[in-house]
């Protein structure tokens, strides 16, 4: 476990640290289970005591002067495995805590001196996380309470194994596989209808007087992230994450809107989106876009400096695009939020974003957990950082009213509001000075997402002009 995680830090992670550094950092996380102990490094020997006592003491590896830097990985777990047993054997409270805890404490220690989105998920969490990237093992329906403790369908998923066994939202569910369900323990009910892909579940349901059994065939169904609303004749594109199947569900959503009656314009709705997976912001952005960059990406880590391009064409057809980002926006939905004003295709509208960009390589460990570490920072196409920065609006909203009303007023002169912040943000380089962060992001200082954006966003398509003024140049 310890030569496959520090393997992996030593090889990928985008700041350089020393095996000894490494070392002390991990031991120190003993400490917040047993603060009688102790950790020190002298003269490159990590020593770990307590009160009374030295437990145990160990030379630290250095890296070497030729070869990768993961080659001082395995004599560094072996030193501290060594350690751990010491203090395993030494401390009744690191006993009580367990093997597990042991170890996510001295990951969280040791990357609290690295970067705030490294860490380690233990077996069950990467699993979960895992079901949340690729989508979830199940049935594809959704369940609510009803009266008297009945267990009703809420959603039924399109071409799920709900879907296609004709299943129907309000269905009473009154068993799975004989074991009855009840409201009272929603949690229970739903985890007894999830499963491994390819095994079968029998469900009893009741459908007003009638009552009947439905075998259904467990399959990996997508979560869904896109919703699609047609008003005013303005395609609203509501994204709340980022799924193995979001650029497939834009895609059909784009065509059919525009198979027809074209529409007026297009929202894209990143408020509150905390990301996902990058190739698919690559290909969210990429629906927008002709030829040329979507984002690029670098690290200490040869294997970190990437372009991502779009390849076109664009699926809204050069229509009107407005993107809705606030102060949740992260990761994945910045990098789209600015690719898309970067490149000019479309407005951004509310509040400064997260600005979180940076990327985790996700690292599968023996005991079936994952360490996620942080291996690279994503640049925008116009070389700006978005980590700490993030997306900066060209109409802010978080300023009131008042100031968004300004704002708009400004745009319909010709005079774009935020251009002087926007081109300052897009000369910065990384790394940029706390200072330099706090003062770009103080003109539209992060915040949650409020109707008004709504407004403002119908504003822009529907006048020309603004709209124009208001594009990056």
């Amino acid at each position: 476990m310890l030569a496959t995680a520090l393997g992996a830090v030593l090889e990928r992670h985008l700041d350089r640290a020393t095996p000894a550094q490494l070392g002390l950092w991990s031991l120190r996380g003993l400490e917040v289970l047993e603060p009688a102990l102790q950790s020190e490094l002298q003269s490159g020997t990590l020593l770990l005591s307590a009160p009374d006592r030295l437990i145990s003491a160990r030379p630290m590896p250095s890296l070497p002067a030729q070869g990768p830097p993961e080659a001082a990985a395995l004599p560094l777990a072996v030193a501290l495995s060594g350690m751990f047993d010491a203090a395993w054997r030494a401390s009744p409270a690191i006993r009580r805590a367990g093997t597990e805890r042991m170890l996510r404490s001295a990951f969280e220690e040791l990357f609290n001196h690295l970067d705030p989105y490294s860490r380690y998920l233990t077996p069950e969490e990467a699993m979960a996380a895992r079901a949340r990237r690729i989508g979830q093992t199940g049935l594809g329906l959704r369940l609510a309470a009803g009266r008297g403790n009945a267990v009703l369908i809420a959603t039924i998923r399109p071409d799920s194994p709900a879907a296609e066994a004709g299943l129907r939202v309000g269905d009473r569910v009154l068993a799975a596989d004989g074991v009855p369900l009840s409201a009272q323990d929603l949690a229970a009910a739903a985890a007894l209808l999830e499963g491994p892909a390819g095994t079968e579940v029998a469900l009893r349901v009741e459908r007003g007087k009638r009552r009947f059994t439905v075998l259904l065939l467990r399959s990996t169904v997508p979560p869904e992230t896109l919703h699609t609303q047609r008003r005013d004749d303005i395609l609203w594109l509501q994204l709340d994450g980022f799924s193995n199947a979001t650029d497939l569900r834009l895609t059909e959503a784009l065509l059919d809107a525009f198979r027809a009656n074209v529409p007026r314009g297009v929202v894209l709705d990143l408020r509150g989106n905390r990301g996902g997976l990058l190739g698919q912001a690559v290909a969210v952005a990429s629906a927008f876009l002709a030829e040329g960059v979507v984002a690029m990406t670098g690290g200490r880590h040869p294997d970190a400096a990437r372009t991502y391009v779009s390849a076109g064409p664009d699926l809204a057809r050069g229509m009107p695009l407005v993107v809705l980002v606030d102060g949740r926006t992260a990761s994945a939905a910045e990098i789209v939020a600015a690719a898309l004003s970067d490149r000019g295709r479309g407005v951004v509208v509310g509040s400064a974003t997260t600005g979180k960009g940076l990327i985790q390589a996700v690292v599968p460990l023996p005991n079936g957990g994952d360490l996620l570490v942080t291996w690279s920072r994503v640049l925008a196409p116009r070389g700006w950082p978005i980590q700490g920065l993030g997306v900066l609006p060209a109409v802010c909203t978080s300023l009131g009213a008042e100031a968004t009303a300004a704002a708009l007023a400004r745009l319909r002169q010709g005079e774009p509001p935020m251009a002087r912040t926007l081109a300052r943000l897009r000369a910065a380089r990384a790394p940029v000075p706390g200072s330099e962060v706090t003062a770009l992001r103080n003109t539209c200082p992060p915040a949650e997402g409020r109707p008004a954006d709504l407004g403002v966003a119908r504003t822009l398509i529907e006048q020309a002009d603004a709209y124009e003024s208001a594009l990056a140049r």
